[in-house]
């Protein structure tokens, strides 16, 4: 059986694509179908490479039985734009710069997070300079999006 796979993408990897990344895959263990799915985060820049998630994204996720901890930040590679079946931006801008370092057999392999999962532009706003509301408020979008998003893909 082949696994899809797939990409979750933020700006620093720190922030809203480790929750993606841990949100679909508790998702995806908890229907019984871990086994389909290579899953994993990236950011379109790489000022954090190394570091864990931030430690209010951590606290989040684990406020929700989810563990993130174990990640790890790092920067897209071109490697990934064939590795990957769907490449998801958390908002335009990541979009918009994905599309500029993609080659063009890759393009079709990035959407908008929202555009796939929920049909909506709307973007994932970054928590970064906010409190713990935001990040509260930004698992919640991503739980929504991952909740619709795990029926589409399979």
């Amino acid at each position: 059986m082949d696994r899809h796979r797939i990409l979750f993408v933020c700006a620093g990897n720190i922030c809203r694509s480790p929750l993606a990344e841990g949100i679909f895959r508790h998702l995806a263990s908890a229907a019984g179908r871990a086994g389909e799915f290579e899953i994993d985060s990236a950011g379109t820049g790489g000022w954090h490479q190394g570091q864990r998630p931030d430690r209010r994204s951590i606290a989040a996720a684990a406020d929700h039985g989810i563990d993130i901890s174990g990640q790890r930040a790092r920067r897209i590679a071109s490697a990934d734009f064939g590795g990957f079946d769907l490449i998801l931006a958390m908002d335009q801008d990541n979009l918009k710069n994905l599309r500029k370092t993609a080659p063009a057999d890759a393009l079709g392999k990035l959407h908008l997070f929202n555009a796939l999962a929920l049909g909506s532009n709307k973007d994932i706003p970054d928590p970064y300079y906010g409190d713990r509301e935001d990040f509260e408020m930004v698992y919640t979008m991503l739980l929504a999006g991952c909740s619709a998003l795990l029926p589409k893909v399979g």
